[in-house]
């Protein structure tokens, strides 16, 4: 794709203004953002790096080598670390002869020339965004000049869906909010009409959480929630929704999964943290269970009845014993 002109530049860059008026997921902004570098400079591919703690996590990418694993970087690796580190963009027109630069092994495009611009929230650097090109020498002043210009536009509409998505998390354990749950519920109801196919949740409640934060603690039972919150992250797939309902109950919406898989993947998270210590503060290693009710949707359920009905189980293995699973009876309507 050759250049853009001044023409096509302003062009670009003002129908990318124009989706910042808009409400839409941080995902979208990103990659709206990265797509218009790469036309911009005629870039091999273009990339947004945004920081979390001392990380800079691949938040979008565009052009090639996208199908590749994210390459991340820490605060003053690389030149993106750089970039962080100084508070100053770069552009260099041969990696290989500038000694900030870093070969990482899997990295499935080349670079030789490279644009990195800092993302800027309340005087503070926030994230990266790079353009790279696997010739020589394949960018100019004002090649930075517009990448300047599209960070600097890009970067207040950023951090405020940056800051929305944030609200959305509990902030101990990084799963969603109670907020978020009948949104999301609904949704996915839509998508599973839309394309035939079953959806499930489970409802997991902590057994005798109390007694922990009694016993050892508020910030042990902090702890305690967070890891398992990581542990269950670490057993679903990337679709998966994981909910802090509120206290220590926990929701996981489980796209196109019947009954059977949502049966299967609650009996390994059960499992797992009734046969394995959680390994909390003070040194501390905890054992902990959880009891899990699970519910298929029927297809008309409202998300609150759907939540019910796994409530419902849920509750049930709570009576029979807890440590266990339990599923839902189906809906009244479909046992007449």
């Amino acid at each position: 794709m050759p250049k853009a002109d001044a023409t096509n530049a302003l062009v670009i860059l003002l129908s990318l203004t124009e989706r910042f008026t808009e409400d839409r997921p941080l995902e979208e902004f990103l990659k709206a953002v990265t797509d218009a570098a790469v036309s911009l400079v005629e870039a091999d591919h273009a990339s947004i790096r945004l920081l979390t703690n001392d990380t800079l996590l691949s938040s979008a990418r565009s052009g090639t080598g996208t199908e590749g694993p994210p390459v991340e970087f820490r605060r003053g690796d690389g030149i993106i670390g750089w970039v962080v580190d100084n508070k100053e963009p770069a552009m260099v027109g041969d990696v290989t002869q500038d000694p900030r630069y870093r070969y990482y092994p899997g990295q499935t495009f080349d670079i030789r020339s490279m644009i990195a611009e800092p993302l800027w929230a309340s005087e503070e650097v926030t994230g990266v965004l790079s353009v790279t090109s696997p010739a020589i020498g394949a960018f100019n002043a004002q090649d930075q000049l517009l990448m300047r210009l599209l960070a600097n536009c890009s970067a207040p509409a950023i951090e405020r869906a940056r800051l929305k998505r944030l609200a959305m998390f509990d902030h101990i354990t990084m799963a969603f909010t109670h907020r978020y749950l009948y949104p999301r519920m609904a949704e996915e109801m839509e998508r599973a009409l839309r394309s035939r196919s079953p959806l499930s949740v489970l409802l997991m409640d902590l057994d005798h959480f109390k007694l922990v934060n009694d016993r050892h603690g508020h910030a042990v039972g902090d702890d305690t929630l967070r890891l398992f919150s990581d542990r269950v992250r670490g057993m679903v797939r990337r679709v998966d929704v994981l909910v802090r309902r509120g206290g220590e109950e926990f929701v996981l919406i489980m796209p196109a999964t019947d009954e059977s898989q949502a049966l299967a993947t609650a009996a390994r998270i059960q499992q797992n943290l009734s046969e394995h210590t959680l390994q909390v503060g003070g040194g501390i290693a905890l054992r902990q269970t959880v009891s899990i009710g699970v519910a298929t949707w029927d297809g008309r359920e409202t998300p609150e009845a759907l939540q019910e009905r796994a409530d419902a189980a849920m509750y049930e293995a709570k009576r029979a014993g807890r440590d266990r699973v339990v599923t839902s009876d189906p809906p009244a309507a479909l046992k007449a």
